[in-house]
């Protein structure tokens, strides 16, 4: 018996690790000091840190992969799961350095592998960091037909008395808040309940309120916000951030709040996005369940200090900060 016969093809392995080669290296800097098919990825520590403190977190993309399956492009996956894992380390004052991913599969499609690390390396390269090595497995039997995981871990770098964990936050500090360009990566097990099931519509349906068609709409990138933060720590001392991911503004923003001390967000402050309104109305979801499960256009919450707010921009790029 031959292993290729068992559902494993080992030549497909080769030829998808050859096809994503030149867009990993094209993630690198002199820091990587090693080179792909290397059993681990060697990276020398940035220099100029007085108490570095590295800081890391791993994820994943969840069911979005089944819609990007349906509409069969896979770049943005990629994206997702770096983006994601950058504002993972992010809210804790972290810079990325480099990142793994680990991708597993029933059978490897090598064209479709090379699509998901070239959004992997487009991510990268924006945030400055290295994609610096992974896994790519085949297993059939765990994995149906083309099926497949992704998952991310991301390490970086923070000066110790940079970190940003809560600590310092006082009753009387305000909360702002950075746009979301959607769903992100969270909720997809009940949108597809509602599109797919519920509502029998297809990826290629166009709606009107979303200016799109449904795969689209689904598939908008989950955003990073390393940039825009960068450039608000330039105006103002931030003193929290939270990610808006799994769990809403409701189990997310307590995470970084000091004991004793809650906060209050005042709905209808923000121009909620068509996306969560339509989820809402058409899946007949409550509003409680939605502030559980979805971000509701909030990508990422920002605290500052009591009276910091008339230092805070009105933009950051091309986000408008919501009050």
């Amino acid at each position: 018996m031959k292993y290729a016969e068992s559902g494993v093809n080992i030549d497909k392995a080769n030829e998808a690790n050859k096809a994503m080669s030149e867009s990993v290296r094209s993630t690198w800097g002199p820091e990587v000091l090693s080179d792909v098919g290397h059993f681990g990825g060697l990276f020398k520590l940035t220099e100029g840190y007085k108490d570095p403190v590295l800081v890391s977190s791993m994820d994943g993309v969840g069911t979005k992969l089944m819609v990007a399956q349906i509409v069969g492009r896979f770049d943005t996956i990629g994206q997702d799961l770096v983006n994601h894992c950058v504002n993972d380390i992010l809210v804790q004052g972290g810079r990325p350095l480099f990142f793994l991913d680990y991708l597993a599969a029933g059978a490897l499609n090598p064209d479709t592998v090379a699509e998901i690390v070239g959004g992997l390396s487009i991510a990268c390269k924006a945030s400055g960091c290295a994609l610096i090595g992974g896994e790519t497995a085949e297993m059939p039997g765990l994995y149906q037909g083309e099926d497949f995981d992704l998952a991310g871990t991301i390490v970086g770098i923070v000066e110790r008395e940079r970190i940003i964990d809560g600590t310092k936050i006082r009753p009387g500090d305000q909360v702002f808040a950075l746009p979301s360009s959607g769903l992100h990566t969270n909720g997809y097990s009940l949108v597809r309940r509602v599109f797919f099931e519920k509502l029998g519509m297809t990826v290629d349906d166009v709606v009107e309120e979303f200016g799109c068609t449904v795969g689209e709409e689904l598939l908008k990138t989950h955003l990073s916000y390393l940039a825009h933060v960068s450039e608000l720590q330039k105006h103002v001392n931030v003193k929290g951030l939270a990610h808006i991911t799994g769990g809403g503004i409701v189990e997310n923003l307590p995470r970084i709040l000091p004991d004793g001390c809650g906060a209050a967000i005042e709905r209808g402050s923000w121009t909620v996005l068509p996306i969560f309104n339509f989820i809402q109305e058409k899946g007949e979801v409550s509003e409680r369940e939605m502030y559980r499960v979805f971000n509701m256009g909030l990508g990422i919450l920002v605290v500052v200090g009591a009276g910091k707010a008339d230092k805070v921009p009105e933009r950051l790029g091309s986000l408008e900060i919501r009050r």
